[in-house]
């Protein structure tokens, strides 16, 4: 018989299929209904760094002294002011605590933050609400042009967040650095238990005929798969952390490449806007009919198979990439 279950971040899964942060796990009912279509974990949909400033004991003026969150062009105290008015963080800990009640897969709170401001603290209420880990979702944009150090920040935002809690904490981060193996391997090496990669940013488009600025499609293209599988790949072996992959899972085939590179689990968002919470279903049937043609029974079996052990990777990667173009006339 085959069995699809998993460790990730100090938490056994049932299979690899973690649900990401999104508006399909903002309520009770939604979450069940993931749950019974599969779903191996849930992470809820985020609560951001303002939410939790505006409505703790913290006051909003006291927030104004992070130039980095609130700079003069910034809109973010507007936008609080005006749609900020319910009390968001007694919410979220009531989403926890009824989500606890109700599932018995792992519920994983997830905080979008950019600083280690005092909202740190706020994890500890997570984890006392019953959350079973937290997920850090930093969101430190590549468009910014301060003198912020990102890697740092992400260092200290770390260290804050684990002095507080016991519970496992993860976080999702962009790949928008210049040597961006040797930051995941530093990151890999703090108190984290998990390591998500990539988060994905809002992407703009241009109305050519209203000549305005909008949104692109919001969800995640099936080829996006790539990006994570290549830097996963390429780390698995070398981090000290387990590693999820996110952007891009829209199907069995591209979660199985992810495993084979070294992922412990996938993160599902789009696919599921796409195709329903059914969807679970069909990628996990996927799953363990691929394992069965394979002669596989368990998922660490195959796990990191076609990870990279090479010492130099820089150099792997550019004999890969000559010998690719060398045949393109």
């Amino acid at each position: 018989m085959i069995d699809l279950s998993v460790t990730y971040a100090g938490l056994t899964l049932k299979n690899p299929i973690i649900v990401g942060s999104c508006g399909l796990t903002n309520s009770v009912e939604s979450l069940k209904k993931l749950e019974s279509n599969g779903a191996a974990a849930v992470v809820l949909k985020s609560i951001f760094e303002e939410q939790i400033l505006h409505q703790t004991d913290f006051e909003i003026t006291e927030a104004q002294k992070n130039e980095f969150l609130y700079t003069q062009y910034s809109e973010s105290i507007d936008y609080i002011d005006q749609y900020m008015k319910e009390d968001t963080v007694t919410s979220y800990l009531k989403l926890i605590k009824d989500a606890k009640k109700e599932l018995l897969i792992p519920v994983i709170a997830s905080i979008n933050c950019v600083s280690n401001y005092e909202w740190s603290r706020f994890a500890k209420r997570v984890e006392d609400a019953g959350a079973d880990a937290i997920e850090l979702n930093v969101f430190l944009h590549p468009s910014d042009d301060s003198d912020v150090d990102f890697e740092q920040s992400y260092l200290d935002i770390i260290s804050k967040v684990s002095q507080e809690v016991s519970i496992p904490v993860t976080l999702k981060m962009t790949h928008s650095f210049t040597k961006l193996s040797q930051t995941i391997q530093k990151i890999s090496q703090t108190d984290l238990q998990g390591l998500v990669l990539f988060n994905r940013f809002y992407i703009p488009d241009v109305d050519i005929e209203t000549l305005q600025v909008t949104p692109k499609h919001p969800y995640s293209d099936p080829h996006d798969y790539t990006l994570p599988m290549q830097w996963i790949g390429l780390n698995s072996k070398k981090v000290s952390c387990d590693l999820a992959a996110s952007t891009g899972i829209h199907s069995a085939e591209s979660l199985i490449k992810q495993l084979l590179v070294g992922a412990s689990a996938v993160q599902l968002v789009s696919a599921l806007y796409l195709n329903g919470p059914e969807y679970i279903q069909t990628i996990l049937k996927g799953l363990e009919e691929w394992m069965n043609s394979k002669g596989y029974n368990y998922v660490n079996q195959f796990k990191g198979k076609l990870a990279t052990d090479n010492k130099y990777p820089a150099t792997f990667e550019r004999i890969q990439f000559m010998k690719y173009f060398s045949q393109i006339k």
